[in-house]
């Protein structure tokens, strides 16, 4: 099947904003306050309201996946051919990658700027394997329901609050782990914590995936 190339655009470019929204946040946030707190505040309340304007605008395009656990649900469930979840996978990374550059360029930080920011442990791990399993279950449930149209907004919401509920802060997303580890920021992830996150994001992903066949299964008569 040929690849859609907008919808690959529409992925790159989607995450790039993404990753420069809860980056760039991040970096605001910092310099605006010594008040933990009100950093985790503002940085949610930002990619919450980034996440809503990128899906709104982007979901006719490509679906506005921008997330390779949102790609892979959708290509375990059949919505989606290998070629394309594989070529949107490859897009959003790269576009995470430049957006996160994009968020130091601006704030006057080296293009690449390490993070050394630890984070990790069975606790974290766990709550990246419950974060990512509610985002793909809200993102489903909402469109296996007939309320495609409210998809940008229980997404923002979810991410929103999942930022408090989760002690990892609800990455729930691997283009967004491996972003991170590129800005030694508020919003960064040092590189060795990485692959456990992903890990955990990709259980989490097909647990999702599974409950939703179960959950939303069409009834049949015997």
């Amino acid at each position: 099947m040929v690849v859609d190339h907008r919808a690959i655009g529409a992925e790159l470019i989607g995450t790039a904003f993404l990753l420069a929204g809860v980056v760039g946040s991040g970096i605001m946030a910092e310099r605006l306050t010594d008040d933990v707190g009100l950093q985790l505040l503002q940085n949610a309340v930002a990619t919450g309201g980034v996440l809503i304007a990128l899906i709104a605008a982007l979901s006719a395009t490509s679906g506005a996946h921008l997330n390779p656990a949102v790609t892979l649900a959708e290509r375990v469930t059949g919505g989606i051919d290998n070629a394309t979840a594989l070529a949107y996978v490859a897009a959003q990374v790269v576009g995470g990658i430049l957006g996160v550059v994009a968020a130091n360029l601006m704030f006057d930080l080296d293009a690449v700027y390490w993070s050394e920011k630890a984070r990790g442990g069975s606790g974290q791990l766990l709550a990246e394997v419950i974060a990512t399993f509610g985002l793909v279950l809200v993102i489903f449930g909402c469109v296996r329901a007939g309320k495609s149209e409210a998809v940008p907004l229980t997404v923002g919401a979810y991410i929103t609050g999942a930022y408090y509920f989760t002690s990892s802060t609800s990455f729930a997303n691997p283009a967004v782990s491996v972003g991170r580890m590129f800005s030694n920021t508020f919003a960064g992830i040092e590189p060795s914590a990485v692959p456990g996150f992903v890990a955990a994001q990709v259980v989490g992903a097909l647990l999702a995936a599974a409950a939703v066949r179960w959950l939303f299964a069409v009834a049949t008569n015997p």
